[in-house]
């Protein structure tokens, strides 16, 4: 019964990465560089499932990785900017910011779901207790 908690706590882990990433990378949406170094790289998350124990009960999941988009971005013509090269051109990061959006928004609702999940699991923990208690 406790491994509801366990494995929902793994779900939680595992989107706040996800949201953070995903706030990280709307945070540096309109990052400029100059077209000599790397634009910013956004991440990505990665996840696989924990295995089952012996029972079948499922073990959660976990981040296995963070990779990053490629560092070339997308040159945007931008002679205003400081950063700008000589022909007036930046590196912007390829962040697509419909996807970002889409992916934050999932992100939060299975967030939420395995919060409830949490909460749903105390609940019933709690009155377990209250009938050994005989109350």
């Amino acid at each position: 019964m406790f491994e509801a908690i366990g494995t929902a706590g793994t779900g939680l882990s595992t989107y706040r990465t996800w949201i953070d990433t995903i706030a990280n990378n709307i945070a540096n949406v309109n990052d400029t560089s100059p077209t000599s170094g790397p634009a910013f790289q956004a991440q990505f998350v990665q996840a696989e499932a924990l295995p089952s124990d012996a029972e079948g009960v499922g073990g959660g999941v976990h981040v296995t990785g963070l990779p990053e988009s490629s560092a070339q971005g997308i040159l945007t013509y931008a002679p205003e900017d400081p950063q700008a090269d000589a022909q007036g051109y930046v590196r912007r990061p390829d962040i697509d910011m419909s996807q970002q959006m889409g992916n934050l928004i999932m992100a939060q609702r299975a967030f939420q779901a395995n919060a409830t999940v949490v909460d749903r699991a105390k609940d019933v923990y709690q009155s377990a207790i209250a009938i050994g208690k005989g109350i």
